[in-house]
């Protein structure tokens, strides 16, 4: 029995093929819902975006790629942390999902921790972020991250400028020492307007399926925007560090953002192919003496599409 696939299972592999396309088209339908008004607007403020055809074989290309630093990654155990920072509604959460969507959860894992417990408001800030630093062979991406103290615990008040003194003091030293332990730090800022942000928001509180996106604290970032482009200005200055410098993404188009983004985390390391065993496929044993259980109907999810 050879593992030549026969006409029927190249249909069946054509129409997963068309269902993983239709996945990606899916999560791409993001303004979907966005009313006749909303939408001419956001149009008429984007003319010159990408073709979606170029879009879908550049994000394809790039997300294969992707599979290969994460096969590169794992065999030689390396150790990969790449923080996403930016203001609310830059399309950091975007990238993420197309960057961590091909790939494999078990060595690609997304960090996004909520607000700190009462317990961890006392601990040492950094604790409650190295229990998700990878081990050998694993890549987290920190969809925020320590950088909050430079941001918004800072701008909103929730951290001194004691604190914030302390965290620039010890930011620097604490990614050196990441560093030194053989983990590659890379640090992503998105950067949007404040033209852009403001129909981004728009977007949301029309977009019902959006609007669990908008928090109080959202809001307040529209309206505290000069204090935070003050905070990010101080925090560029004081971490852009030689070992783990930040990286600007320009992100008023999100497609763009998206691509560039994808194409130069991929730039940062030397992978290339990795040994693989071949995989067949077994035969499957036949025990003529075992006959298959008849469920009761009650266990069944029922078809109603």
């Amino acid at each position: 029995m050879t593992n030549t696939p026969t006409p029927q299972a190249l249909d069946w592999l054509e129409a997963e093929l068309t269902d993983a396309f239709d996945e990606q088209y899916e999560i791409e339908m993001e303004d979907a819902q966005l009313s006749l008004e909303i939408s001419k607007i956001y149009k008429d403020k984007h003319p010159d975006g990408i073709d979606r055809h170029v879009y879908f074989q550049s994000l394809i290309r790039l997300q294969s790629e992707l599979i290969k630093l994460q096969d590169w990654v794992s065999y030689h155990k390396k150790k990969v942390v790449v923080l996403f920072e930016g203001r609310d509604s830059a399309g950091k959460g975007g990238v993420i999902k197309r960057i961590s969507q091909r790939l494999n959860p078990r060595v690609v894992r997304v960090v996004a921790l909520p607000a700190p417990s009462d317990r961890e408001k006392t601990q040492w800030y950094f604790q409650r972020y190295v229990p998700h630093l990878p081990a050998g062979g694993e890549i987290v991406l920190f969809d925020r991250s320590w950088y909050n103290r430079a941001g918004v615990e800072r701008v909103m008040g929730f951290a001194n400028e004691d604190q914030v003194e302390q965290f620039f003091h010890d930011v620097p030293e604490f990614e050196r020492m990441l560093v030194r332990s053989g983990i590659t730090v890379i640090k992503y800022w998105f950067s949007i307007t404040d033209e852009e942000q403001q129909m981004r928001f728009l977007m949301r509180i029309h977009d019902p399926m959006k609007q669990w996106k908008l928090s109080p604290m959202d809001l307040q970032s529209r309206v505290r925007w000069e204090d935070y482009t003050k905070a990010k200005e101080e925090m560029m200055a004081r971490t852009n560090i030689p070992e783990a410098p930040w990286y600007i993404v320009e992100g008023n188009d999100k497609k763009r953002a998206r691509l560039n983004c994808i194409d130069h985390l991929l730039q940062q390391f030397p992978y290339e192919p990795v040994p693989h065993d071949d995989v067949t496929l077994p035969n499957r044993v036949f025990n003529p003496q075992y006959e298959r259980a008849v469920l009761p109907p009650e266990l069944y999810v029922p078809g109603k599409y």
